[in-house]
């Protein structure tokens, strides 16, 4: 009965490791799902004038 109880928890984290790994493997990356980042454009002067720090 020792046994078997040190065995079922072993075999029950194997079982909930190995389902992890199928799902990451099955289901796709959600990278697809967001829309692609546009770059941040600098803000513009109208007069000709440069920014200062």
């Amino acid at each position: 009965m020792a046994v078997v109880a040190v065995i079922i928890p072993v075999l029950m984290l194997g079982v909930v490791l190995a389902l992890g790994r199928y799902e990451e493997w099955l289901l796709p990356n959600e990278d697809w799902l967001l829309p692609p980042v546009q770059p941040a454009q600098q803000p513009a002067t109208t007069d000709g004038a440069t920014l200062s720090h």
